[in-house]
């Protein structure tokens, strides 16, 4: 049996950081993953997705400007651009690799399961450890309906060699969305199926009903309120079966993609055997990233139960905390206070802080904000439809609460808006900001 001081099982964002932390601090420390080494962001998620959107972003800023200067006639060339992507993913597990082993950190490739609360086996390897750090990420939701064995996976759609003629997205979360406005940017035709009235739930519904409604017009047909009833494989094609308002319809496609939602990937890891509570949401933890039932286990990223969205800098940060917790004994707690979310759609829409209604939930009294802002010199050189902009502030103090952009550059703006949030300053203090112009930071002092 090998004995460390950190045994992390995760080697994306949520454990790197604890890992290298440790090790720099003098630990023995492993790290185990059962999927290549480097993680969700950058393998199969953020990274490679936004490689993805640029391409789209281009044919979307050109489209919108044929006739302004612009001649019509560029296209989206998927094997090219998938190629272009596998220029960033491929070299991540050997790089990732060199990076743990230079440091000293030993890495184990397999599956991790626990024997007791101090011991794991990963391949035919007992490592015993007097801490344990579990950072596995998240993983599709089951689907529990018939014929849910023929859905493709995110994972599935980021390394399509060809784009298919015609695709349904099961969901209206951020993963359909973006995929949604890329491959209809690519040339295919696109379904969105939501069982709700309102997709993008985290998100201000004001400016999600606007981006709906912008998706429509590029072509991507959203059914909202639609139930999902089963998937038939008929040939080569699928037929998804739904139903609205007591009445039953059915689309033909190409392929069927998974976006209704993510939980904890914890299978496999025999967490009863290490006396390591979970629920839900994912591994039960304190507020200092520790486990409740087992002392010498924490947690990080979507592995935790924590209010912290489903974001590699909040996984990142819940990593870090939790190696000062170990190195120096429970005495740090993760700030969840801004959380600055992007759909990288065509607009982007973004959030950070607080809706109206939540914010009046906690007994906020508020003002609300709210600009059509597509008529603005910043939208408007670039032909944007469609751009608006809210903001939530408190009435007694001024302090801004809550921000929501839609708009080509909200992914850039909305953390300006993050870091007054982060820094308690009243938009008074914004307005006197002097920020270089023409740029889209520009506009706060007026949305403000």
């Amino acid at each position: 049996m090998k004995q460390y001081d950190l045994v992390v099982i995760g080697t994306g964002a949520g454990g790197s950081v604890a890992a290298h932390k440790c090790r720099k601090a003098g630990w023995q420390v492993a790290v185990i993953d059962k999927r290549p080494i480097g993680g969700t962001c950058a393998l199969r998620g953020c990274d490679p997705k936004k490689v993805l959107v640029g391409a789209a972003e281009i044919v979307d800023s050109i489209r919108r400007m044929e006739g302004k200067g612009i001649t019509a006639g560029s296209a989206i060339n998927w094997p090219d651009l998938m190629a272009f992507k596998r220029t960033f993913t491929d070299p991540v597990p050997e790089n990732r690799i060199k990076s743990f082993m230079k440091a000293g950190i030993t890495v184990y490739p397999g599956e991790a399961s626990f024997l007791n609360k101090n011991c794991v086996q990963v391949n035919d390897e007992c490592l015993e450890g007097k801490h344990f750090l579990i950072a596995t990420g998240a993983i599709p939701m089951l689907l529990n309906v018939t014929g849910s064995e023929h859905v493709a996976l995110s994972d599935d759609f980021l390394e399509l060699e060809e784009l298919p003629e015609t695709l349904v997205f099961l969901g209206g979360g951020l993963i359909s969305f973006e995929f949604a406005h890329i491959a209809a940017l690519a040339g295919a035709k696109v379904h969105i199926i939501h069982r709700s009235a309102h997709p993008l739930k985290n998100f201000d519904p004001d400016l999600v009903n606007l981006l709906v409604k912008h998706s429509r017009e590029k072509g991507i047909q959203v059914h909202l309120d639609t139930k999902l009833n089963s998937i038939e494989k008929k040939g080569s094609h699928y037929i998804v079966h739904g139903s609205r308002d007591q009445k039953t319809d059915q689309w033909e496609c190409s392929m069927v993609f998974h976006g209704a939602g993510r939980v904890p990937d914890l299978a496999g890891l025999s967490l009863e055997a290490g006396n390591i509570h979970f629920e839900k949401n994912g591994i039960s933890v304190n507020e200092f990233m520790q486990s409740v039932s087992n002392p010498l286990v924490y947690a990080a990223g979507d592995a935790a139960a924590t209010p912290g969205l489903p974001l590699t800098p909040l996984a990142s940060m819940e990593s870090y905390v939790a190696a000062d917790n170990l190195l120096k004994g429970n005495h740090r707690k993760p700030d969840y206070s801004v959380m600055p979310s992007v759909v990288f759609t065509q607009p982007k829409l973004a959030i950070v802080g607080l809706k109206e209604d939540s914010a009046q939930r906690q007994g906020y009294e508020v003002n609300v904000s709210q600009i059509d802002t597509s008529s603005w010199y910043t939208y408007k050189r670039t032909n944007e439809p469609y751009a608006m902009a809210k903001t939530v502030t408190d009435k007694k103090t001024g302090n801004l609460l809550g921000a929501h952009v839609l708009g080509g550059n909200a992914d850039e703006l909305i953390n300006h808006f993050a870091t007054a949030i982060q820094f308690g300053l009243p938009t008074n203090e914004l307005k006197k900001m002097i920020y270089a112009y023409p740029t889209s930071a520009s506009d706060i002092m007026y949305i403000v």
